[in-house]
């Protein structure tokens, strides 16, 4: 009869216990770098093209802004002009946006005519996007406060309100002065982007992170329109499954962002 010591139940004992730390540290690992180091998001919208496109997928490096100077424990590197950021929304934090960093705090800015103007000087931005030729044969009602920014004498349609009062108490000689702990973000997509010309500064606290790398990028699904079925949404994500290969853009993935 076998012993209850018998080394056979002793050893399947011990390699099951085994497997589960490992498995257990492989979560814990799992959760802190989610948590705290890297993060992934998706691009849904235009207003960062041709920069960032819509279908590509990120990891963003949460540890680059996340110390303090003179702080050994935590890595530190300074908010600087150029730097893109995913953020959480000022009007609704539980939304995540990326927009790249124009304005510094303590700085006045402006746009005259589309071009970006910080403390008198013109910015060199090489890689802003305008819509050429314009896609609409009207004229756009918000181009003027847009491409001539700040405007305390209109307010653009869809503006946050809050800003349109907060901005015009912050417009000093037809310059927008930037307040201590805040930035002030734009998208490379500068006719199609919601920024901080609509709905205001983004808070210090606010930022997340930086960008580091495209991991993913994929060509648009077809649309599902209206309401649709499970297995609307099921074969929905059968044909991206199969179709990985012919959907995927081989030419962004694995892509550095800057």
């Amino acid at each position: 009869m076998d012993s209850p010591n018998h080394p056979l139940v002793s050893t399947l004992g011990s390699d099951l216990i085994g497997s589960l730390q490992s498995l257990l540290g492989t979560v814990v690992i799992a959760v802190f770098v989610i948590t705290f180091v890297v993060q992934a998001f998706q691009i849904p919208s235009e207003s960062m093209e041709n920069t960032l496109l819509v279908g590509d997928y990120l990891l963003v490096n949460k540890l680059c802004y996340g110390g303090r100077p003179g702080d050994h424990l935590m890595p530190y590197q300074k908010i600087a002009r150029g730097d893109i950021v995913v953020f959480h929304y000022p009007v609704d934090p539980k939304q995540h946006f990326v927009k790249r960093v124009i304005g510094l705090p303590g700085e006045r800015l402006r746009l005259i005519n589309k071009k970006v103007w910080i403390n008198g000087q013109p910015l060199d931005e090489t890689y802003v996007h305008f819509l050429d030729p314009p896609h609409t044969m009207f004229h756009d009602p918000n181009s003027t406060f847009r491409d001539n920014f700040p405007r305390v004498d209109i307010p653009a349609v869809g503006m946050e309100g809050k800003w349109w009062l907060e901005m015009r108490k912050l417009v000093e000689d037809g310059q927008l002065i930037i307040p201590e702990g805040h930035y002030f973000v734009m998208g490379d997509n500068r006719d199609d982007s919601q920024d901080s010309r609509y709905w205001g500064f983004v808070p210090r606290e606010n930022i997340i992170g930086r960008p580091l790398l495209i991991y993913w990028s994929v060509r648009s699904l077809p649309d599902l329109q209206g309401q649709v079925s499970f297995k609307d949404r099921l074969s929905h994500f059968a044909y991206a499954v199969t179709h990985i290969f012919q959907i995927t853009r081989w030419n962004r993935t694995l892509r550095l962002v800057h």
